[in-house]
């Protein structure tokens, strides 16, 4: 259970509108600065994880930039599952109003990108972007089952 509280509430609702100003930010770059950042990125990593397998060239560039929106996209779903828990008591509303927002800032993203020189829309990151939304609120949903079964445990414990 996340104990709604005005601190943690507004705590959410700030990573929630952080998150979503990154996303969409990252967006509004245009392709040159959004690659060189990419590949910023890339150094960084293969400096903190010398060798590690990553495929180099284009192929690489594409699957860090994929594997970037599903880890942007999975906190979002992260953030938006702590804030749905905290107002909504039905296990199906909890999960499927983050997932329906996780979509549609995917669909905002990406049209947000239609209007960048040398970027576009690809219905395939919104693929992506769904998957890495979902795979937070999966995460969320975890550790809330895993705790509320801890708590379980301790409460029977303390009974004998």
């Amino acid at each position: 259970m996340i104990r709604r509280t005005k601190n943690t509430e507004r705590l959410c609702w700030l990573l929630l509108c952080l998150i979503l100003a990154f996303i969409w930010g990252n967006s509004l770059l245009p392709r040159e600065t959004s690659a060189a950042l990419s590949q910023w990125v890339r150094r960084l990593l293969s400096a903190l994880f010398p060798g590690g397998t990553a495929p180099e060239g284009e192929e690489g560039h594409h699957v860090l930039r994929k594997l970037a929106h599903a880890g942007e996209f999975c906190c979002l779903g992260a953030c938006a599952a702590c804030l749905a828990r905290m107002y909504c008591n039905k296990k199906m509303q909890w999960h499927l109003l983050p997932l329906l927002g996780g979509v549609t800032a995917a669909c905002v993203d990406e049209t947000i990108q239609c209007f960048v020189p040398g970027r576009g829309p690809g219905l395939t990151d919104v693929g992506i972007d769904t998957l890495g939304t979902a795979l937070g609120i999966i995460m969320i949903s975890l550790i809330l089952f895993l705790n509320r079964k801890r708590t379980i445990k301790i409460l029977e414990e303390n009974k004998t």
